[in-house]
């Protein structure tokens, strides 16, 4: 005979965590189930000799409203990051930093002596980015809504701040030829307005786990599943359950798998993990390179001047990460560590490749016009959630995860 709860939540990443908490909160009986050995999805962190390596670079903003809600930010230990970044030009030797001088005072002079902080360019940032930093409903110009790099040649963006913006959101929104929404990006750039990303201190994978625990019936970690459909699923090992709601809320590719549903198009990126003896800076910002034709690596950083214990006492562990582009291969190893020698302008000999992280779906891609959300439901009684369903983010995984429990908990009078 079938068993039998209320909700069955398929896998435990930030969405079905999320939902299952808020469910859990109104009393109603749920079941996560996670195919792998671990909570967090995507958010996973492994321990390679001795150092911690998230798979591929992640970071986390405290500004994330869901973030705010559900995180308590102080037990992560959360590392700050510059609010920033570090730049490889041709014009000098040294790298140099472009940094908030609202929050980073102390990096002002640094930030005067770039020379890329053109009164023009500037004026043209900040018309570009004002809906983004006024108090402005971001989501009523989705109408109006135009590729990024559209909006910003509207707006005079140009020079060599533009240069700098694009570098950073190519590591940010994995990709360099700025056809991400607008509003999308601008809502990015609000949360980094409001809060400086970093890391928590014993890796990305402390978040979920943090979620996890809160759980009273602990998620069932190895229990793979095979079928779902509406009120139903079955187990790779044969164990049938139904329910009154089963929320999927696995990867965008499994769930397509599992129910059916077209998959949102994702953009990928490789990670490259060095375990070094000698930091090649002690700056805390991430680096891009703004020079021509440099290589592969979009954005690299010591991840150890952030978050120390990330490496064994005495190391320092640098992470380099590329784009991968759709249709293409993968970078090689060969050209990642010479660019990222390069970026650095040392000497990469002694460096030890730990890993490489392969990620062919990192995120959604979320082209304009902007949908802020998506329909979740697929049957009576099956719904998705995930950041394909929001915004591609830890933020829209998240708050896709409550929504999917709060319309559960609606249609049961539970929630008014």
């Amino acid at each position: 005979m079938p068993a039998q709860t209320e909700v069955v939540v398929v896998g435990a990443g930030l969405a079905g965590l999320t939902c299952a908490l808020t469910l859990q909160e109104h009393g109603v009986s749920v079941r996560v189930l996670e195919a792998s050995d671990g909570v967090g999805g995507r958010v996973r962190t492994d321990v390679v000799d001795g150092f911690r390596l998230d798979r591929g670079f992640q970071v986390l903003n405290p500004a994330y409203p869901m973030v705010k809600e559900l995180v308590d930010l102080k037990a992560l230990d959360l590392q700050k990051m510059t609010a920033g970044v570090a730049i490889r030009s041709t014009r000098t030797e040294e790298l140099l930093v472009v940094a908030d001088p609202r929050r980073e005072p102390q990096l002002l002079a640094q930030t005067l002596r770039s020379g890329k902080l053109h009164p023009a360019s500037v004026a043209s940032l900040a018309r570009w980015a004002a809906p983004a930093l006024s108090t402005s409903n971001l989501l009523a110009n989705v109408e109006d809504d135009v590729p990024r790099h559209r909006s910003m040649d509207d707006a005079g963006f140009v020079g060599p701040l533009r240069k700098i913006v694009d570098g950073f959101l190519a590591g940010v929104l994995l990709e360099d030829d700025g056809s991400t929404s607008t509003v999308f990006t601008q809502l990015l750039v609000r949360t980094f307005a409001l809060g400086t990303p970093g890391l928590p201190a014993q890796g990305m994978q402390a978040l979920p786990e943090q979620l996890a625990a809160r759980l009273t019936t602990p998620v069932e970690l190895g229990k793979e599943v095979a079928e779902v459909g509406s009120g139903q699923v079955r187990t790779v090992d044969g164990e049938e359950i139904t329910a009154d709601l089963v929320v999927v809320a696995t990867d965008p590719t499994t769930a397509g798998h599992l129910t059916g549903r077209p998959v949102k198009p994702g953009k990928g990126y490789t990670t490259h993990w060095y375990a070094v003896t000698h930091p090649p800076t002690d700056l805390k910002a991430v680096v891009i390179d703004q020079r021509e034709n440099p290589g592969p690596v979009v954005v690299s950083s010591v991840v150890t001047n952030v978050a120390p214990g990330y490496a064994p006492d005495g190391r320092a562990l640098v992470q380099a990460s590329s784009l991968w582009r759709g249709g293409q291969d993968p970078v090689t190893d060969e050209d990642v560590l010479r660019h990222v020698g390069g970026l650095y302008g040392v000497d990469t000999t002694d460096w030890q490749l730990l890993r490489r992280d392969d990620i062919p779906y990192a995120l959604p891609a979320e082209p304009a016009p902007f949908q802020e959300r998506a329909a979740m439901e697929v049957a009576e009684g099956l719904i998705v959630a995930g950041d394909h369903m929001d915004m591609a983010s830890i933020d829209g995984a998240m708050t896709s995860g409550k929504r999917a429990a709060e319309g559960y908990l609606h249609r049961r009078g539970l929630l008014d």
